[in-house]
């Protein structure tokens, strides 16, 4: 596959990390997996995770990142020469189409949520949360569901966001913002876990997240901390090869995805900490899952604590942060693609990309109101669909597919070449595992995943 253009290169050695960091730190960190560790065993679940997190996150996540730099390419392209490289079928160059494709349709319902960060931004700066009762957050919530013209009003000003900063380009656009943003993020989640020590009730919390209670782990914790350690650091949806295809010559491939690793866990772990610290701290309300902690909870509990409004729009400024970092590398992939393959300039390219995500995405917009009725693939709602088709199926197959390619099909000389840098011991750890065990761990992800979908099809 022919390419007009070549890629340029991060400017500082830090960006490709802050980066990547951004890309894995989602609203997914901000509320599940402070929520899942609490219910699966806190401390021990937490030794799990960072298992599942060796065998499964880091070996892939070095597998996309090798992908990309060597091929210096956005993930289709660079799929398409390693596989000519490799002397690998053709159809191994799915992999790039499935991942580009991937964070496109994540992208579409992503900002819809992320949309209503900006929302809750504004509610907090104008005193809405003020006394709320745990009945009037959430009827506060549903009202925001319930309103078709102020959910497409945030998800169309968080897909310009999102354009904005592709548009500006990797050094002007990526790397500054991350650069920016990150380092942000961190101070302000520093700043909620202080004020929680403060106001909340830290040691509850502690103990909630922390508590190492063995008997609590079981076949489905299991499950959770493989899925989560394979989800959590956005691998197969092409953002992490792109970013790869970045990355200087001389950086280490293994310490950087270590670093990257840590700070996404620590900032799950602190976050959770933090956020269960306010929860216990407010009578009449327990932690919940999903949406409903970080929309109907927190608010009640923000609203019920001295200088509550302030750290409440504090709060949801950092989970903007965390999103809009997210999106931007969700349609990144895409964009690179145009700009190499056909030579759109990045604006075109960025423009063009998020009109297709945003109109995709006005069906996750009225999923919640005008077509919560309708039904579409197996009984889901559209905005139900389009997650299950992209994260239970197109992630994972593509984790697997990657582990494979790069585990069995890649030449070694050039998987060599770009871990030159690394310790010989490691390299001989990671590709043995990167064969065996991390396709075997993401393949039953997969299956766990798309198994209930499959029973009431055929069984039900």
């Amino acid at each position: 596959m022919k390419r007009l253009k070549q890629h340029v290169i991060w400017g500082q050695r830090g960006s490709f990390i802050l980066a990547a960091t951004g890309s894995a730190v989602g609203l997914g960190n901000i509320w599940k997996f402070p929520y899942i560790t609490g219910e699966n065993g806190g401390g021990a679940f937490v030794l799990m995770y960072l298992l599942c997190i060796l065998l499964i996150g880091i070996p892939i996540m070095m597998a996309e990142i090798l992908m990309g730099r060597r091929a210096r390419a956005n993930p289709i392209i660079a799929t398409a020469e390693l596989c000519e490289a490799a002397g690998a079928s053709k159809l191994w160059t799915g992999i790039g189409w499935m991942g580009a494709l991937a964070g496109l349709v994540i992208l579409s319902f992503y900002t819809v949520i992320a949309g209503w960060t900006l929302e809750y931004i504004v509610a907090a700066v104008s005193g809405e949360f003020t006394g709320l009762t745990g009945e009037a957050s959430k009827q506060l919530f549903d009202g925001l569901l319930a309103d078709p013209g102020k959910m497409l009003q945030w998800h169309t000003l968080f897909t310009l966001m999102t354009v904005v900063i592709l548009a500006l380009g990797v050094t002007r656009g990526l790397e500054s913002s991350v650069r920016v943003m990150m380092p942000l993020l961190f101070v302000l989640l520093l700043v909620l876990l202080g004020y929680a020590a403060v106001e909340g009730e830290f040691a509850t919390s502690l103990r909630f997240m922390f508590s190492f209670n063995p008997q609590d782990i079981s076949w489905e914790s299991a499950l959770v901390a493989m899925g989560h350690s394979f989800f959590t650091l956005s691998l197969g949806m092409g953002a992490i090869m792109a970013y790869g295809a970045y990355m200087p010559s001389n950086q280490s491939v293994s310490r950087t995805v270590l670093y990257v690793a840590l700070l996404d866990t620590l900032v799950a772990l602190v976050a959770g900490v933090a956020i269960f610290a306010l929860v216990f701290a407010t009578p009449g309300i327990s932690p919940g899952s999903g949406p409903g902690l970080m929309f109907v909870t927190l608010p009640v509990a923000f609203g019920n604590m001295s200088a509550g409004l302030v750290f409440g729009a504090i709060f949801f400024v950092m989970v903007m942060l965390a999103a809009w970092t997210s999106t931007i590398s969700l349609l990144e992939p895409g964009v690179a693609y145009l700009n190499e393959r056909f030579g759109f300039n990045r604006v075109a390219a960025s423009i063009l990309l998020g009109v297709v995500a945003w109109a995709m995405g006005l069906g996750s917009v009225w999923s919640f109101n005008d077509w919560s009725a309708k039904q579409f693939l197996w009984g889901k709602s559209y905005f139900d669909t389009m997650d299950f088709i992209a994260t239970n199926i197109m992630l994972p197959l593509g984790g697997v597919l990657i582990a494979l390619f790069v585990g069995w099909k890649l030449r070694d000389h050039h998987i060599l070449h770009e871990l030159a840098s690394e310790s010989p011991r490691l390299v001989r750890w990671w590709r043995p595992v990167l064969k065996f065990i991390s396709p075997v761990a993401v393949l039953v992800v997969l299956i766990n995943g798309i198994f209930p979908v499959l029973r009431a099809v055929f069984v039900e």
